[in-house]
């Protein structure tokens, strides 16, 4: 195939386009070109898409396929209307965050209601808190299906995406600290349910989703597992014993300030129950019957531990300092031995 990846210079788009130059398609990535690099065998072009002509140049050079990742309004609908009349295949990368209701456990999109489209005046996500991203990407994928329809369009809603190359630090977080050993502080109950993809499987989704005209819309999220076998399964793929986890109540860890899913002083994966169950437990039948491909848990430990070990200044250092969780931890042992 002749693929044309808007972007492909981080993360997800780049591990698409390096599975893509390594299964023998012809790959051009369309970016700024200021995230990174595209991967080697891949041709970059440099385009703005602030400018809503600067993808017309690629309009006549015969992709089969596009991949779009924004999260601008205007830059889809420039992209779309640049290049929809002249390729086969138009697959679209959103969000979970375009559901509504995270509070219900197993709902699939099928039946989980969406947020509404963004206001007129909203292009992108504003702020840190990249306030109306849920809404922006609805928008999105309104535009891909009205332009392409829903036989030729692919929208995918992935949930969290983990491995190499993860900028962030929510998984690389429970591959460090496991590797540091010593009683883990584990958040919330065995039993809490976790939910990922890893970027090479959901690069293969996109690329297999292209190949085969795959249409309709799908979560990109791999099965829920318990918290318990998210450790278990980090520990496994760094060669480690069962780890020391000392369980802590989620309302002990909220009324000491230790923060949810990301960022300083918080447990990556972690969010309250039951105001977030719906979260990190969604049904992804639909999404493995069309094709996703899960690779055991172990298997993206090794490839996040190998990437981090190799590029230490890559990976954002968030999540629980370790003198934090050592304090929490005594206080919460005090509160057990009362």
């Amino acid at each position: 195939m002749r693929i044309l990846i808007l972007g492909g210079t981080q993360f997800l788009g780049r591990a698409t386009a390096r599975l893509a130059v390594e299964q023998g398609h012809e790959v051009t990535c369309a970016a700024r070109g200021v995230s990174g690099v595209v991967p080697a065998g891949a041709r970059f072009v440099p385009v703005d898409r602030d400018d809503p002509q600067a993808l017309a140049p690629l309009a006549d050079a015969g992709f089969d396929a596009v991949i779009d990742v924004t999260r601008q309004i205007s830059h889809a609908r420039h992209a779309l209307a640049a290049l929809a009349d002249h390729v086969g295949h138009w697959s679209f990368v959103s969000t979970i965050s375009v559901y509504a209701d995270n509070t219900t456990p197993g709902q699939s999109v099928a039946d989980a209601p969406v947020l509404p489209a963004a206001p007129a005046d909203v292009d992108g996500p504003v702020g840190p808190d990249h306030r109306w991203y849920g809404e922006c990407k609805v928008s999105i994928e309104e535009l891909v299906r009205e332009r392409m329809g829903v036989d030729r369009s692919f929208i995918c809603r992935p949930g969290l995406i983990v491995g190499a190359e993860d900028p962030s630090d929510r998984f690389p977080y429970w591959v460090r600290r496991l590797s540091a050993g010593g009683e883990v502080l584990a958040p919330g109950a065995p039993t809490d349910r976790v939910q990922f993809v890893d970027v090479a499987d959901l690069a293969g989704w996109l690329l297999h989703a292209a190949g085969t005209r795959l249409g309709g819309t799908y979560d990109g999220i791999g099965p829920a597992m318990t918290r318990a076998d998210l450790l278990a399964g980090v520990a496994a793929g760094l060669d480690l014993a069962e780890p020391a986890l000392t369980w802590v109540d989620q309302e002990f860890l909220i009324s000491h300030d230790v923060r949810e899913w990301s960022g300083e002083r918080a447990l990556p994966l972690w969010v309250r129950l039951p105001e977030y169950g719906g979260l990190m437990d969604r049904d992804t039948r639909p999404s493995l019957h069309a094709g996703l491909a899960v690779r055991p848990l172990p298997d993206t430990v090794r490839a996040t531990a190998s990437w981090m070990a190799a590029h230490p200044a890559a990976v954002r250092q968030g999540g629980l300092d370790p003198a934090d969780e050592a304090v929490v931890l005594g206080e919460w042992q005090a509160v057990r031995d009362r």
